[in-house]
């Protein structure tokens, strides 16, 4: 099987664990960077974190590159320490993998990696879109430079998770790199928050692969079970995934059952709706820039899970 390279740019929590695990994993596609901004953690504990996936995973030789420590503009953000973990990751111990990131910065690598392999990378987002905005302005060429973009980000329907009632984490976090990046991409596909609430992975699903028995599936519980903690409590119906779901719609297009086309926009000001994406439903002009995945193949899905964690 072809595997096709993909670069990974996450904030590395519990969910961006999983989805760099789903992608080290897969037969069709080969990492070949990392790259790291600060999100749900700060950026002095996103890169460990991945370090310690990539040991999990066997795969120490993939390049992590440093990023964004916080958005474009100055301003205090909320962290998700509650679902993740102080550390992002589960508050998870003891930590093994040896942190070793690259020299070069985030924003420069994805420009440069780009233009080496011109229409060959899938570039998939699960954090903050900073170092992607900063990159455009290092390359304004990188949509055409890119293969694909895949971003977990948005609420398509207003259903927000911060305290701007009607954003999505990432783009709260930073409205301006948010919109920089949707304005400068002709086609960008987005796995919202509102199609993760739509296809948590049950408590009973959860378990069976919590109990696999493998390395990787120990892992997997034990860097799980804050967020299931703390889910649970709010009686979630299951384990919430929006970066394994992009991650798979990334992976396994074919997994996708359903999409829709909007020309999107995000916003920058408003005391309710800053961060908020914004799509057109036929008035503009401008052609659709945005393909909203509104719906997966969850059996796919969880067969997905399943096989990266069997090893």
């Amino acid at each position: 099987m072809r595997r096709e390279p993909l670069i990974v740019d996450t904030d590395a929590g519990v969910d961006d664990a999983l989805a760099l695990m789903l992608a080290l994993a897969h037969p069709g596609a080969r990492v070949t960077a990392v790259t790291t901004v600060g999100g749900n953690v700060p950026l002095e504990r996103v890169i460990p974190n991945v370090f310690e996936v990539l040991h999990a995973m066997g795969a120490e030789g993939v390049p992590v590159f440093p990023g964004s420590a916080g958005p474009l503009l100055p301003g205090e953000r909320e962290h998700a320490t509650g679902f993740h973990g102080a550390d992002g990751l589960g508050d998870y111990a003891p930590r093994r993998a040896r942190v070793r990131p690259q020299r070069e910065a985030a924003a420069v690598a994805l420009a440069r990696l780009a233009r080496e392999r011109p229409g060959k990378l899938t570039l998939v987002a699960l954090g903050p879109l900073t170092n992607l905005a900063l990159a455009l302005r290092l390359e304004p060429e990188l949509p055409r430079l890119l293969r694909r973009l895949v971003v977990m980000g948005g609420a398509h329907a207003a259903h927000g998770n911060t305290p701007h009632w009607a954003a999505e984490f990432n783009f709260y976090y930073d409205p301006e790199a948010a919109q920089i990046v949707v304005q400068a991409f002709e086609e960008l596909t987005l796995v919202t928050w509102e199609t993760t609430l739509a296809h948590p992975l049950g408590w009973d699903e959860h378990e069976a692969l919590a109990s696999l028995g493998t390395p990787r599936a120990r892992f997997y519980d034990a860097i799980t079970r804050r967020t299931r903690a703390f889910l649970e409590g709010r009686g979630a119906p299951g384990l919430l995934v929006p970066d394994p779901l992009a991650m798979a719609a990334a992976l396994e297009p074919g997994l996708v059952t359903a999409e829709a086309r909007h020309r999107g926009w995000v916003e920058t000001c408003g005391t309710h709706t800053r961060g908020q994406l914004v799509l057109d439903h036929g008035r503009s002009a401008e052609p659709p820039n945005v393909r909203v995945v509104t719906a997966m193949n969850a059996a796919g899905v969880r067969a997905l899970f399943e096989r990266t964690l069997r090893g």
